[in-house]
């Protein structure tokens, strides 16, 4: 089996990666939403891949892998990846979890990033998928600190599209910041647990503040406080001096590009749980490294996925059954989008008691229906799937 093409296409803002080969297997994939430079860099993978045997995974991946980085230059290169096990898996008529090691769990379990579907916490608890943990933003993840006057000592530059993104908060600031932990706590009750993404930005001194004054609710934790999302480093001596004053679970990672960048957070236990997110750490053998790697070490995964569509979705069921038993749930937002009808093999619905179940078809256990995907696709796309 060889490849002759590689393709991507814009389906419904979500760039997707197809994988054309010369025995009509295809391998699929999909990037965040906000990731359209996807599509320009194409041409040089295309360069690269066509002639390869999209089977011998990791002998492909080598060829790549050098051309990605942190979020999000490895998308691309993770996206191939995850649709080169969508080939293996339609080849050997296997699921990628079987080709994977197999699955440990029947279902896993999703938390949801509360607020995306759910206008207040109550409403999320009350909900049919039955949500077991739920993640609400704050700090410099959140808008508050950008509207609200005299909550960060640097709120001079606050405005119209002109954000805040880091710096120390005031007294005001971080007393706001504890209050609506508690709130969101106290709605969600002991049922569901509570998870905050933080940041980045905030000075360690605030987030060793913040972290232990939450400390008696329990959290499931606090993520990105001191470097995450779309930081180009990770400053894991920084994590250690926050994650080892406190009692409440530290976490970061969705922006981190292969293992080798999670070593020293792993190794220096520098924070309590990890995030990777399967399209920009690498693909899913690698986030399945890091995973048993972290376990060795007495650290959680929680792997990210806000925005990798269906097809993201579809990988993080995979590769999350055969991860090891610090797997606490991976990111799932977005319930039963319109959009979902373009393709077939997910569970109906789809979460059931705050777990998604497992299937055993091949690949990534999806497939498009193609006449319903061409509805979705831009007139300069109208050739993806031929």
């Amino acid at each position: 089996m060889k490849i002759t093409d590689v393709r991507c296409a814009t389906i419904e803002k979500y760039p997707t990666i197809r994988v054309v080969t010369d025995e009509g297997i295809d391998g699929f994939s999909q990037v965040e939403f906000y990731k359209p430079y996807v599509t320009m860099q194409t041409p040089l993978y295309r360069s690269i891949l066509v002639g390869q045997d999209p089977t011998q995974i990791e002998r492909v991946m080598r060829s790549i892998r050098k051309l990605g980085a942190f979020k999000p230059w490895g998308s691309i290169v993770s996206a191939i990846e995850v649709a080169l096990w969508d080939i293996a898996g339609k080849a050997a008529n296997l699921p990628i979890h079987r080709l994977l090691g197999g699955k440990v769990r029947d279902r896993v379990r999703v938390y949801n990033t509360g607020g995306v579907v759910y206008a207040s916490a109550t409403a999320l608890k009350n909900g049919k998928e039955g949500f077991t943990i739920a993640k609400y933003a704050t700090g410099y993840h959140g808008t508050e600190l950008a509207h609200f006057a005299g909550h960060t000592v640097n709120d001079w530059d606050a405005g119209p599209g002109r954000g805040i993104n880091r710096g120390p908060l005031t007294e005001r600031g971080l007393c706001h910041q504890i209050e609506k932990v508690r709130t969101l706590k106290a709605e969600l009750g002991d049922g569901i647990g509570l998870a905050m993404d933080c940041g980045p930005g905030w000075t360690l001194s605030d987030a060793i503040r913040f972290a232990q004054a939450v400390e008696p609710l329990n959290l499931i934790w606090l993520e990105d406080l001191l470097t995450g999302d779309y930081s180009p480093y990770t400053s894991p001596s920084l994590y250690r001096d926050l994650t080892t004053r406190t009692s409440t679970p530290i976490h970061t990672g969705e922006q981190i590009y292969l293992r080798q960048n999670f070593m020293d957070l792993i190794e220096h236990r520098a924070v309590d749980v990890i995030g990777p997110d399967p399209l920009d750490v690498g693909g899913l053998a690698e986030l399945k490294w890091i995973a048993e790697y972290a376990d060795l070490h007495s650290i959680s995964i929680a792997p990210h996925g806000i925005g990798d569509g269906i097809l993201g979705l579809a990988a993080l069921i995979q590769v999350s059954a055969t991860l090891p038993q610090n797997f606490i749930a991976f990111e799932f937002p977005r319930i039963d989008p319109p959009w979902f009808d373009i393709v077939q093999g997910l569970p109906s619905p789809i979460i059931r008691d705050g777990f998604v179940s497992v299937g055993d078809q091949p690949g990534l256990g999806v497939v498009f229906d193609q006449e319903a995907a061409k509805a979705y696709l831009a007139e300069e796309d109208a050739g993806f799937f031929d």
